[in-house]
């Protein structure tokens, strides 16, 4: 591994969070081709679909 490349994992382990997703057989090339179809990334278009469900949430709390 370069250095680079260790750098940059180190940056992204103190940084970053992961999710592993898992979808139904299918819907992950649905969702890829409607973020590519945006002009963003798969992980940016569920990043913006959360940001979107957790503003939503936040303005009609559980009854």
């Amino acid at each position: 591994m370069t250095e680079r490349s260790r750098q940059k994992n180190q940056w992204i382990s103190e940084n970053l969070d992961r999710i592993n997703l898992t979808v139904v057989k299918g819907k992950k090339e649905l969702i890829r081709a409607h973020a590519e179809g945006r002009g963003e990334s798969v992980n940016a278009f569920i990043n913006r679909a959360i940001e979107s469900a957790l503003e939503q949430d936040r303005q009609t709390p559980n009854a």
